[in-house]
């Protein structure tokens, strides 16, 4: 009987252990997060999806960031990612977009209280070799096991001098809708 007793109270322990160092485990990251981008125009839609997303969470100082290589992105044709990655974003050369930013006024959310927060994180953009400063809005939702991202904002190709050929312009848009989604896991800190 005091040995069930003590099992039983250790695997309490155990358990009790294993939720706080969840609740407070300071890194949060994914290597399968998702972006997609849509663009919209009267002659044609074009979306993309890419599952290949690693993003990173400090939630001691706020610190965001993401990869996405750019053949991760998926089209309904394969035409259409074919002319993306030769022609307009140069994938051999330019294998991989990058933000790193900051959370502003990261300790208003609160990681040990389940919750959405509405934040705005500042940092650098890089897409085809040109890093941008950008304000982005989004989403941050705390769950037990978890932390998602998510965020839309607009991207205009010409701010990173991706060129459009006059032929194919008018099936593009100016600005491309890009949506992020990502789910993230507490890490163990070393």
């Amino acid at each position: 009987m005091i040995g069930l007793l003590m099992k039983t109270f250790s695997s309490i322990l155990f358990i009790l252990f294993l939720f706080s160092a969840q609740l407070h485990a300071h890194k949060w990251m994914t290597r399968m997060g998702k972006i997609s981008f849509y663009s919209s125009t009267p002659v044609e839609n074009i979306e993309a999806v890419n599952n290949q997303i690693s993003a990173l969470l400090e939630t001691q100082t706020g610190d965001v960031a993401f990869v996405v290589p750019i053949r991760g992105f998926k089209f309904e044709k394969a035409l259409m990612q074919e002319h993306f990655n030769e022609n307009y974003m140069e994938s051999e050369q330019f294998p991989k977009a990058t933000f790193k930013g900051t959370i502003v006024e990261y300790e208003k959310v609160d990681f040990t209280k389940y919750g959405k927060y509405i934040v705005t994180v500042k940092g650098q953009l890089t897409i085809h070799g040109v890093t941008k400063f950008v304000t982005i809005t989004g989403a941050l939702q705390v769950e037990k096991n978890s932390t998602t991202i998510a965020s839309k904002f607009l991207v205009k190709p010409a701010d990173y001098n991706i060129k459009i050929p006059s032929i194919a312009a008018s099936k593009i848009a100016e600005k491309i809708e890009v949506t992020v989604d990502c789910k993230l896991n507490p890490t163990r800190d070393k």
